[in-house]
Parts: C-alpha cells; structure tokens; sequence
C-alpha cells in the first residue's frame, strides 16, 4: 500500500483480529486497521479498495456468490481481485465447521 495507501483487513473472529492489531502495533504500521465482518457483508464502503485478497476463506463462506459479490462491489473500477484458497475434494463436515479453534490458527 506504501507510506499514502491504506489497508483494512476484515476477519468474523475476535481471536485473529485481536493477533492481526498486535503483529501491526510491533511493526508501528500507522495506516493499516482491522474490522470485524463476514466475507458476504464487508464492512467497507462501495468502490473503495483498489485490491481485495481472500486468504483461505472463501472456501468456507456458505454463499460463495454473495462473497464474490461484495469483493466487487468494494473494488474501485479496474481494481485488481487476488484469492488463494484450498480445493477439497469433499464437503468439511458441520461438527469441523463449528469448531472455531480449527480456523483461528
């Protein structure tokens, strides 16, 4: 982002957000800011970002449609959209799903 850009990164769960501020307040990084949201309902304005990146997650959001729907949504025209994710072959059980220790590193 450089010194002038700005960077918010969304996360639903307390734990990563509250280790995401900490990594940033050790590095005094001034323009970077973390909020709590789901991938279906980013809390950021339209056409704000010029790059959105999904790390890992879109593959457990339920409604991968809305999800792809809102990283547009928030993008500026001509903004660049970047996913890594993991491919399973089979569906993750409920029981895994709900267990959020396994998400939050």
């Amino acid at each position: 982002a450089g010194p002038d850009g700005r960077v918010v990164g969304v996360d639903m769960t307390p734990a990563m957000l509250k280790k995401a501020r900490r990594a940033a307040a050790e590095t005094d990084l001034d323009n970077v800011q973390f909020r709590r949201g789901y991938g279906e309902e980013l809390p950021l304005d339209d056409a704000w970002a010029d790059v959105v990146i999904s790390n890992g997650v879109l593959n457990l959001m339920p409604d991968k449609g809305a999800a792809l729907q809102e990283m547009a949504r928030v993008l500026r025209p001509g903004g660049r959209l970047q996913i890594a994710d993991i491919l399973v072959e089979r569906e993750v059980p409920e029981s895994a799903k709900r267990q959020i220790d396994l998400w939050t590193g």
